[in-house]
């Protein structure tokens, strides 16, 4: 009989599975679904589990199928991308946002700041330029939730730096609210859905419009979070939700620019685990919150240290498939965890626990 052990927070949820044969842990983070990189017709669902591989029966159904060609692209051919790069980061004037641009101005690469707000833009723009130079950053104001509003942003981009070469979608609100769905406001709602749903549909639109009319193509990175994995967020039960959405929408994604040939353009997903944001230290008021916060989290800049020359290789080594990037795999989880349990490490290490 298989034992199943969840643990759920703000920014990261996991499950490890013990198979009672062989005593063996398999997280579900590991269970992939990958589109073949074949030809369209060529297409099969494979998903990796601890026991079998299965066929998705819809994909199945559209073998023999060719690719429709009324809305296919044609194929364009990129241009091998040479550092520096330039990055766009959304909602990157604080937390792994801010982190994840700092790193890569310290590897030379030129970054395009963005938040909703003006004030914080700016004030985070002077205190980079002051870092790395003015030449090397460049910030505007971005409301992801508003269309027009990503669309300046590119048209900014396209001015000041010419073309992208990375674009992370980090923009995402919880509202700073943990309580059950039936407590909810209006508003937090539709703050945490528009935000990561729609906004995300957004600018992934929109960096893709982009990009395929650049001759060195791009690489779109989405941010996943707490429920990617589709296990239960209670207390930030929408915010999960919409996590869950990011791994569809980057999975249709990837199967949409194959489907039109688009071969320039490639749509990631980035994973950060737990990290030490405002964010998710407002969801620290229980006695578990606080556990698995002194276990698992890291500081933004630890995290950023990490994923920041993984997103690189991607580009240097030329890959042509999409990548999930995972900082804190399950493998890690449960080695910290177990050695919280066997030896108390990491003990009231961010919060005091009870």
């Amino acid at each position: 009989m298989a034992t199943t052990l969840s643990l759920h927070f703000p920014c990261q949820s996991l499950c490890f599975q013990s198979a009672s044969r062989n005593n063996e842990l398999f997280p579900s983070s590991f269970r992939e679904a990958h589109v073949s990189d074949k030809n369209f017709d060529r297409y099969r669902f494979l998903t990796v589990t601890s026991r079998r591989n299965f066929y998705h029966p819809t994909l199945f159904a559209l073998n023999n199928l060719s690719a429709p060609t009324s809305t296919a692209k044609a194929s364009v051919s990129r241009e091998p991308m040479v550092p520096p790069y330039n990055i766009l980061i959304t909602g990157s004037t604080k937390g792994i946002g801010y982190a994840l641009a700092k790193e890569f101005l310290k590897a030379g690469d030129n970054v395009l700041i963005s938040s909703r707000s003006h004030e914080r833009v700016k004030s985070t723009v002077q205190i980079l330029r002051e870092e790395f130079g003015e030449q090397h950053v460049w910030g505007t104001k971005c409301d992801v939730r508003e269309g027009q509003d990503v669309k300046d942003l590119v048209i900014f981009a396209k001015e000041n730096l010419k073309y992208i070469d990375i674009w992370i979608n980090n923009a995402g609100s919880n509202a700073y609210s943990y309580k059950p769905l039936a407590e909810a406001s209006d508003e937090d709602l539709i703050e945490v859905v528009t935000t990561n749903s729609l906004g995300l549909m957004i600018c992934c639109r929109e960096a893709m419009k982009m990009m395929q009319n650049q001759p060195r193509g791009g690489h779109i990175f989405n941010i996943d979070g707490a429920g990617s994995d589709g296990r239960p967020t209670p207390r930030f039960a929408a915010y999960g939700a919409t996590k869950r959405s990011v791994v569809h929408l980057t999975k249709s994604l990837q199967a949409e620019l194959q489907m039109q040939d688009v071969k320039n353009v490639l749509v990631h997903t980035l994973s950060p685990g737990m990290v030490t944001t405002d964010l998710l230290m407002s969801g620290a008021t229980t006695k578990q919150a606080k556990f698995f916060i002194n276990v698992l989290a890291e500081p933004a800049e630890v995290v950023a240290e990490y994923l920041v020359p993984n997103i690189r290789s991607i580009l240097s080594n030329g890959s042509t498939r999409p990548t999930y990037i995972r900082f804190l795999t399950g493998m890690k989880a449960y080695s910290q965890i177990f050695s919280r349990l066997a030896f108390g490490a990491r003990r009231n290490r961010y919060v005091l626990e009870d």
